[in-house]
């Protein structure tokens, strides 16, 4: 493993170790990976729906698994990588859906050109759909994922006393000075992004920029002091193992994991665009938004039990680091299997939606980047966050298609001008936020940091 030596586990006797539990959850997550595993090994003829939902639930399955052992792992690594890691392994599912709809792009591309037909089924490009999940489960990681932390830790809050009725003098959610780092280079990554709607294609370069900036962040965060992380649920249980034991188990849920994930994500995807087929339901739609609600909701629940254990600095700062990794490497990586795919080295084409689904997804993060950049999210500004995020939802499922493009610019505008807002009302905020996330020594980070009691007290 990397960094500082490994930290001594919990013990088995802490109270908070549920051992019976950990291993039912465990145990059930394994086993609802098999049914798919069964289906890839004989292959019977069952209805497209069904089998989206068998894979798609053998991938959530496998997603729980990969995020548990990813959790215990921080207890071998340094904290900052181990954050990092923990974020690049709990979207390995997104990463295996977004790459297969990347592969049929390329592979489209090459036989149709850049009109970029369907080969094998469907109604929709497959370079069409090749953005769709992932702009689905960057807007649901802020707008669901960001804005859940903040409401769960005001209700514990609430219940267990330690908030005046009404809330109104509450400070919100307060990250650690560490976190600066991990939103400064969010904030890089979505100020170049709100380029790539300019542009036909996501090219090579835009890949070799953002794929630069994720190294450069790991880099950065691997320096980190070793810190004791905060278990919760079954990852509390593992971390009770013995060294050794410990790390052979999470090695092997590792493996086992990855491999459902790898075996299940192109029969998954293809049932998704074959369900939308045979039900006439938009196949953008549901690659844009059910396959993400498979892959991140490990992910959310993990934060959202940090958050209602009141650790909300470890679930928001989580939640914000997989955002770096969405917005960076995800995004860089796809023109990269695509130009493998195809053959070439044009970049991934972008039609007139997508460049529409861009815009407004990188809007979103530049607003999301305005309101974290202060380390710390209100009450106020999560209600922002969220219902901007379903308004738009909303409005995108009921206004006519001929005004849907109309829609996602305005909505996305309306992100930009309340970003420019926060940004021009405190005109120092960025010089602080880059001074911390790019040059401050980790001893100088460490000298002010935020407590689950400071969420508590008036602002």
């Amino acid at each position: 493993m990397v960094g500082s030596p490994a930290m001594s586990g919990p013990r088995l006797d802490t109270p908070d170790v549920r051992p019976v539990r950990a291993r039912v959850s465990i145990g059930l997550a394994a086993a609802i990976t098999l049914p798919a595993v069964g289906f890839q090994l004989v292959h019977p003829d069952l209805e497209h729906a069904l089998e989206a939902l068998i894979f798609g639930i053998a991938i959530v399955g496998a997603a729980f698994l990969l995020s548990w052992a990813a959790e215990v792992a921080q207890l071998d690594i340094s904290a900052g990588l181990a954050i990092a890691i923990l974020a690049l392994i709990a979207v390995l599912p997104e990463y295996a859906v977004d790459f297969v709809f990347s592969w049929k792009g390329g592979k489209s591309f090459a036989a149709t050109g850049a009109a970029c037909l369907p080969i094998d089924g469907g109604t929709e490009s497959p370079c069409s759909l090749a953005l769709a999940n992932m702009t689905g489960a960057n807007r649901l990681l802020i707008g669901i994922g960001w804005t859940m932390v903040v409401f769960v830790t005001f209700y514990r809050l609430r219940k267990t006393g330690r908030l005046s009725k009404g809330g109104a003098r509450w400070a919100g959610v307060v990250l650690d000075r560490e976190h600066s780092i991990e939103i400064s280079y969010l904030a890089v990554a979505t100020i170049y992004s709100l380029s790539l709607p300019l542009k036909h294609s996501v090219t090579l370069l835009d890949a070799a920029v953002l794929i630069t900036i994720f190294v450069l962040y790991t880099i950065r965060v691997s320096r980190a002091p070793a810190d004791e992380p905060h278990l919760v649920g079954p990852a509390l249980y593992l971390g009770t193992f013995a060294d050794t034991k410990r790390r052979v188990t999470i090695v092997g849920m590792f493996v086992a994991a990855a491999g459902v994930i790898l075996l299940c994500a192109e029969p998954f995807a293809e049932a998704l665009v074959a369900t939308g087929e045979n039900f006439g339901v938009s196949e953008f739609l549901l690659v844009q938004w059910i396959a993400p609600l498979a892959s991140e909701a490990p992910e959310l629940l993990v934060a959202g039990l940090y958050a209602w254990r009141l650790n909300s600095n470890a679930a928001l700062g989580t939640l914000v680091s997989s955002k770096v990794n969405q917005w960076t490497l995800l995004v860089g990586t796809l023109p990269i299997v695509f130009a493998i795919s195809s053959g070439t080295l044009h970049g991934l084409p972008l039609d007139a939606m997508q460049r529409e689904e861009l815009f407004l997804t990188a809007a979103q993060s530049f607003f999301a980047v305005a309101v974290i950049s202060s380390l710390s999210m209100s009450l106020r500004e999560a209600g922002f966050l969220f219902g901007l995020f379903w308004i738009q939802f909303i409005m995108g499922a009921v206004v006519p298609e001929s005004m849907q493009a109309i829609e996602r610019i305005g909505v996305g505008i309306v992100y930009l001008a309340i970003g420019t807002w926060v940004f021009v009302g405190d005109r120092g905020r960025l010089r602080h936020l880059f001074h911390d996330g790019f040059r401050a020594s980790f001893d100088e980070l460490a000298g002010e940091r935020a407590d689950d009691d400071r969420a508590a007290s008036p602002s």
